[in-house]
């Protein structure tokens, strides 16, 4: 256990064991929602760390018995101690990735923001692509999707459309999503042939159970407005739409659903969401030294993904992955390939930095 420290290890013992104990005697549902949900997580780690002992002490006996003076005794502990000295690296390896620091944010819900860029109509028709690759991979891990706010675009897709998804370790999941997304290819406005790039922009915000962000009445303003997306003939003659703008920060939240009361709800959690994301953001500064270690920023500025058609290419920048499979991932099927492969890189780095002290 040369990279994990005993104590480490016996504290994550203690504490599952605390948590099972509690667990049999608890009454209170909350607490043992909270206790469950602690369990489960502890489990695999406490499994693989009962493991490793179990491996280190066999390791240990083995040293003793290749010293005895009994010939075959010691050939059968030498020959066992390959064998186990060759399974100690990968267990290590499985149990500081386990062991690593989570996102407090990982297992929260999501906003899903994706807004049409350079590019005009074909910006807008991209949006709509990502947003149907979104929802099916959605589909796929079984989480729920609801469409908050939506503007079409003129020929199709969006300028604008924002979602909630919400399942288990979505934000885990989508994290990695945020930021410019360019696609390379003949768009259907276009007449000569010619491959263009737009771009859109995809913004992923946590929305933790329990959000507690406090926004007092004085520092709201509301706007009502005639809704512009479908809805028909009541939209259009009665202003029933809302843009809600906090103040202190500029930040605001449209609705357009008939209701007004409705509107001001939704539109106060999608404004609670990105004061959220505002505070993580400032909290990500003041941790700047230490996100060097990982992949991504999720910065929306940052142009993170290519898509071209032609070759039916999908490239990642930050990691440099390359996969010639467009056709497929973005129909969402081959999406958790990628997003997979950027957890790897981000763990592999953040091992690394652990080891030498910089995480």
């Amino acid at each position: 256990m040369s990279r994990l420290s005993r104590q480490r290890l016996a504290q994550v013992i203690d504490r599952f064991e605390e948590v099972e104990a509690r667990i049999a005697v608890c009454s209170d549902s909350d607490e043992i929602i909270a206790l469950s949900k602690e369990h489960t997580e502890l489990k695999p780690v406490a499994e693989r760390v009962r493991n490793l002992v179990n491996v280190t002490e066999a390791i240990s006996e083995a040293e003793k018995e290749s010293a005895s003076t009994d010939t075959e005794l010691a050939q059968l502990a030498r020959e066992e101690l390959v064998s186990l000295n060759s399974r100690l690296p990968s267990l290590e390896n499985e149990l500081q990735r386990l062991l690593l620091p989570k996102d407090t944010d990982d297992d929260a819900d999501i906003l899903l923001e994706i807004r049409a860029g350079t590019g005009g109509n074909e910006a807008a028709i991209f949006a709509g692509d990502l947003y149907r690759m979104y929802k099916r991979f959605a589909t796929s891990q079984k989480w729920s999707f609801e469409v908050k706010e939506e503007s079409t675009g003129e020929a199709g897709g969006y300028k604008e459309i924002i979602a909630k998804v919400s399942g288990s370790g979505v934000f885990s999941f989508m994290k990695w999503e945020s930021g410019v997304h360019r696609v390379q290819r003949v768009p259907v406005t276009e007449s000569q042939g010619r491959v263009h790039t737009s771009a859109a922009t995809v913004a992923v915000l946590p929305v933790p159970e329990n959000l507690q962000i406090e926004i007092r009445e004085s520092d709201l303003r509301i706007d009502r407005m005639r809704a512009s997306g479908a809805g028909g003939q009541h939209v259009n003659k009665t202003e029933s739409a809302i843009r809600m703008t906090h103040i202190p920060t500029g930040i605001t939240a449209i609705s357009s659903e008939k209701s007004q009361h409705v509107n001001r709800e939704k539109a106060l959690e999608v404004l609670k969401v990105r004061l959220y994301e505002k505070e993580r953001d400032e909290r990500d500064k003041v941790r700047a030294e230490s996100r060097l270690s990982q992949v991504g920023s999720g910065d929306r500025s940052q142009k993170i993904r290519t898509y071209n058609y032609p070759e039916n290419r999908v490239t990642d920048h930050r990691i440099g992955l390359t996969l010639y499979s467009l056709d497929r991932i973005i129909e969402g099927e081959k999406l958790e390939t990628v997003i997979q492969s950027l957890r790897t890189e981000d763990e592999t780095r953040r091992l690394a930095a652990l080891d030498d002290g910089t995480l």
